[in-house]
């Protein structure tokens, strides 16, 4: 079982957005659909088979259950 599936378990809920501004270490600023903005990084999968992830994309952010203001990009639609 790979590090994203084991934590993903207990994941948060999954939104759709577009990606508003690259950010320093790897993060991006998300504009959700329901009008909320969140702070994402890159799923392991996604960087590890080199998928650019651009400003103006449309992303699927899984939110944090933690911190809802923070998610990862899990996927690029």
């Amino acid at each position: 079982m790979d590090s994203d599936s084991a934590r993903s378990a207990g994941a948060g809920k999954t939104l759709t957005g577009t990606v508003a501004d690259q950010l320093p270490s790897a993060l991006y600023r998300v504009k959700l659909d329901d009008g909320g903005t969140v702070v994402a990084h890159i799923a392991d999968r996604i960087d590890r088979n080199f998928v650019r992830v651009l400003v103006g994309d449309r992303v699927r952010v899984e939110l944090s259950p933690v911190d809802v203001r923070r998610g990862r990009i899990v996927e690029r639609l």
